[in-house]
């Protein structure tokens, strides 16, 4: 992986069969305590052999650990694992975001300021490691206190005939849109109007709203999928959606403001 020259940490939180799963984790220079973390998750994990990895989201993590945040790479199960279902990454981004609160001293983090970023399949899966009630444990500490969300896939019922079939009576169980409800965490949500997926992604944020759930979204004109990551128009979108949120974050005292 060629992820980083300045990683602070490269360290294993799980490891299924012979797949070690590990976190990429960008550290502010400032030895500080009680900062907030951010976790990425990338997309284009759902379907083989794509070239996505967690590197997808580098410089981001760089942009907000220099900004003052304990940001972190994470690789989970994809569909290039054998036998991969979405289970599998939700159970990976629960077991993510577990470690990291577990090791919340070491990591110089406050365990009720830790945040989930995710795209595509990632923020799909994002949502899904948030909204189902899928673990055989009564453990809630999976829950992020806020999210960051590209253009998820939230209608199970869709990804799941689509890309995984035998998985077809499992779809309501897999679909974030039909699992939304009150007290969730705050989100702030990216979404281009030429996106195919532009639609759902307003109804999604809607529902989220109707259970007094916030929910800042924001649309991009004439924008298509992925079109926030770094290199895509000029950069212009990566500069602007890294700038609403860090807005975000602030506004929920996760980020110092500057005056």
């Amino acid at each position: 992986m060629s992820l980083m020259s300045n990683i602070w940490i490269n360290k294993l939180y799980k490891k299924v069969g012979n797949r070690k799963l590990k976190l990429y984790v960008f550290c502010p220079e400032a030895p500080l305590k009680n900062r907030a973390a951010i976790l990425f998750f990338h997309g284009g994990s759902y379907t083989k052999n794509n070239g996505t990895s967690p590197a997808r989201f580098e410089h981001h993590a760089r942009y907000f650990s220099e900004l003052g945040m304990v940001a972190i790479c994470v690789d989970y199960r994809n569909a290039n694992d054998e036998g991969f279902t979405p289970y599998h990454a939700i159970e990976d981004a629960r077991s993510a975001v577990r470690w990291v609160r577990e090791h919340a001293e070491k990591l110089g983090i406050d365990p009720e300021k830790v945040v989930v970023c995710g795209a595509s399949s990632g923020g799909y899966t994002a949502l899904c490691s948030t909204l189902l009630e899928i673990d055989k444990t009564s453990l809630s500490n999976h829950i992020p206190n806020a999210l960051v969300i590209f253009n998820a896939g939230v209608d199970g019922e869709e990804i799941i005939n689509r890309l995984f079939p035998e998985l077809s009576n499992k779809a309501t169980e897999l679909s974030p849109i039909l699992h939304v409800k009150r007290e969730l965490p705050p989100m702030i949500w990216f979404v281009g109007t030429s996106d195919i997926i532009y639609e759902s992604n307003l109804a999604f944020c809607e529902k989220w709203k109707q259970n007094d759930n916030l929910c800042v979204l924001h649309t991009y004109d004439g924008m298509n999928h992925g079109f926030f990551n770094y290199e895509m128009h000029e950069n212009k979108p990566f500069k602007q959606t890294v700038q609403q949120t860090v807005e975000f974050l602030q506004s929920l005292g996760f980020m110092e403001s500057k005056v």
